[in-house]
């Protein structure tokens, strides 16, 4: 059955290495269960009520990138997006979480209607060859860099940014997650390289338990007040009812109190960075995965956009921002996945969590840290694909600013659209037309008119 629903011959994968690649992928994944419910919550959501919605419409989401793709992409609520929910159209503008819900809606619907008619499809293959290698590459950078960031590694410093933990300074809390982060990423990489199964999943469930051993031993002290918290899970069930509190509230809105303009420019911002987010992963985790064709296109994209869509628009209607691919997704492709059964694995899990939340929230950030920075460096290994020698400047130079992007901006759309701007100007003034799709002119007047109105 499993045969016939996924081709996992003609993939070259079996179910044992597909279901590994599933829980990994989740593993990566999970703390959205704990970061969306308080992200959203401060706009004034019923946390509980969210944590449900995004259970499903995660479910929804990748359940249908399942089959309807047989790739091995998982969806959440998309980080970055919630924030931009919650502190910018709520806290910010002033509207109720509501309003913010319908224009989720209206994205997701306008996303339907451009995944069915093309639209999006278009765009993924005007993106010449070179660019979608640097997106994977910058990818892996911007996973790392947040790899890093979960495991405490960096830390914010008012001269130069960011800088090295302390290790020695608060080393029951912060100094010994760090180290057991570093431990645990020594750990996964000696697995990865003696190519062992699961060698990512290994090293996530291994620091997470050398983590517990600290805590039982007085190494590691909860310190809740600073967001450090036991690391045993607590077993205990989910009020389902609460989900009532934001399910179809996306249509409790008050037209005639919201100023149209404004209105419009929330949803083209929501518009906007979902579609290049989504965009910038497919591409980036395609590549490394070797999924593209020989021409740089996804065959299956369109059902995979498709269902990105559909899981916004469900999101919205159960109560929780953009749904979006997640480039954690990457870490299941670098344990294996290569087909929906990867994704169908990640679905299910979704909605078990349902009944014991707690249980996968408590998987600490510093656990999951080593599984992305490895992962960031499985896909930074395509830069060997990039060309960068002086006769190919054109190319290179735009897909270096696409690369150094991503991170330092903290965003795979910013990349995507340096990327675009600078490859269209460069090839232009420099006489090269010929090597310019006609919708990266179009790609390139929108990115521009973003930064004047948006």
């Amino acid at each position: 059955m499993m045969e016939r629903l996924f081709r996992l011959k003609e993939n070259n994968t079996n179910v044992k290495t597909e279901i590994t690649a599933g829980i990994t992928t989740f593993m990566t994944m999970a703390y959205i269960l704990a970061v969306n419910p308080s992200i959203l919550g401060e706009a004034g959501m019923d946390p509980t009520a969210v944590l449900l919605a995004t259970c499903i419409a995660s479910f929804i989401g990748t359940a249908c990138m399942a089959f309807m793709a047989n790739m091995p992409f998982a969806l959440s609520a998309g980080m970055g997006l919630n924030a931009f929910m919650t502190y910018t159209v709520v806290l910010g503008f002033g509207y109720t979480w509501q309003t913010a819900l319908m224009a989720v809606f209206i994205e997701g619907i306008i996303f339907i209607v451009m995944s069915l008619t093309n639209v999006r499809e278009a765009i993924f293959n005007s993106i010449p060859f070179s660019l979608k290698n640097a997106v994977s590459v910058g990818i892996g950078l911007f996973i790392a860099f947040i790899g890093l960031q979960n495991a405490g590694l960096t830390v914010a410093n008012s001269s130069t940014l960011v800088s090295i933990v302390n290790f020695t300074e608060n080393f029951s809390t912060s100094g010994i997650c760090a180290l057991l982060a570093v431990l645990g990423t020594l750990l996964t990489a000696v697995l990865y390289i003696q190519k062992f199964k699961g060698a990512i999943l290994i090293g996530i469930l291994a620091t997470w338990a050398a983590g517990m051993i600290c805590q039982l031993t007085g190494i590691y002290t909860p310190d809740a007040a600073n967001g450090y918290y036991s690391l045993f899970p607590a077993f205990e069930m989910t009020d389902f009812s609460r989900l009532s509190k934001t399910f179809g509230e996306c249509f409790n809105v008050d037209f005639g109190s919201i100023g149209i303009f404004n209105f419009i420019v929330i949803i083209f911002s929501f518009l906007f960075v979902d579609l290049f987010d989504t965009l910038g992963t497919l591409i980036g985790v395609s590549t490394k995965a070797d999924m593209l064709d020989e021409n740089g296109k996804l065959p299956k994209i369109k059902p995979a956009l498709l269902a990105d869509a559909i899981a916004t628009t469900a999101g919205a209607v159960l109560g929780t921002s953009t749904t979006t691919t997640f480039v954690e997704s990457s870490a299941g492709v670098a344990a294996g996945g290569r087909t929906g059964l990867t994704a169908l694995t990640t679905a299910v899990l979704f909605l078990i969590s349902m009944l014991f939340a707690p249980v996968f929230t408590a998987i600490p950030s510093f656990a999951t840290a080593p599984a992305l920075i490895i992962v960031g460096f499985l896909m930074f290994s395509n830069i060997a694909e990039l060309k960068l020698t002086e006769d190919n400047y054109t190319t290179a130079i735009p897909a270096y600013l696409c690369i150094i992007a991503m991170p330092l901006f903290y965003s795979i759309s910013e990349g995507i659209s340096l990327g675009v701007i600078s490859y269209v100007i460069m090839n232009l003034i420099c006489g090269k037309r010929k090597d310019i799709n006609p919708v990266m002119y179009v790609l390139t007047v929108l990115f521009i008119l973003k930064y004047i109105f948006l």
